[in-house]
């Protein structure tokens, strides 16, 4: 038991001298804790040009951004151009190889019809206009016909027949052509008097229950 006692303090003694040297030696050699020897680097302070050159990079960033937005909104409207290319010609090439609407015979058709009369400040663009002797029709073709499309086909009729007199006397009947219709836009077509036209298969329906002349 004694000798128990004894060896403890003995090591206790032998680690108060390693730990008196040691100090001994970390005061002559000048060690530091090392997280003292740490120092934390400091931000340099700015100048203009470093502010300079940060905004120069900034602004390329922000161009780079704009050009990709700008390829995007291409890419987009490539996309909705091509569709309504696509309808156009469907719509043109069925009434090109039968020329009937509203149950009479036409004898020609002009796709892409424009004028632009500067004395009366007047501009007219048509997607495809059919004639006979007696009247004349006017198709707005679209790929998704909308609401605002009757209307902007609406005011079309009385500019025509300022744009050309020579049909002023003539019946005017106008078609909206889309492959897909929003929402009531059929509806809002027929109630305006406008003809319904829309590809259903291979066929072409006109639907012409209250169509008015104008």
């Amino acid at each position: 038991m004694h000798t128990f006692i004894f060896l403890r303090r003995d090591k206790e003694t032998e680690n108060t001298k390693t730990e008196s040297h040691l100090s001994r030696v970390t005061q002559k050699n000048n060690f530091k804790p090392i997280i003292n020897m740490r120092s934390k680097k400091q931000p340099e302070p700015a100048t203009f040009e470093s502010v300079l050159a940060l905004m120069q990079r900034n602004a390329r960033e922000s161009d780079k951004l704009r050009k990709s937005i700008k390829e995007m909104q291409k890419e987009i409207g490539g996309i909705s151009k091509s569709n309504g290319e696509v309808a156009e010609s469907y719509f043109v090439n069925s009434f090109t190889d039968n020329m009937q609407f509203a149950g009479q015979e036409y004898d020609s058709l002009t796709p892409n019809l424009t004028k632009k009369d500067r004395i009366l400040n007047l501009q007219g663009e048509y997607d495809l206009v059919m004639y006979n002797c007696t009247s004349v029709v006017i198709l707005e073709i679209k790929y998704k016909a909308r609401k605002k499309d009757v209307q902007e086909l609406l005011l079309k009729a009385p500019i025509f027949k300022q744009l050309f007199p020579q049909y002023a006397n003539y019946g005017l009947y106008l078609g909206l052509a889309a492959f897909h219709f929003e929402e009531n836009t059929e509806k809002e077509s027929i109630n305006q008097g406008i003809a319904v036209i829309k590809r259903v298969g291979k066929s072409v329906l006109i639907n012409d229950e209250n169509l008015k002349l104008f």
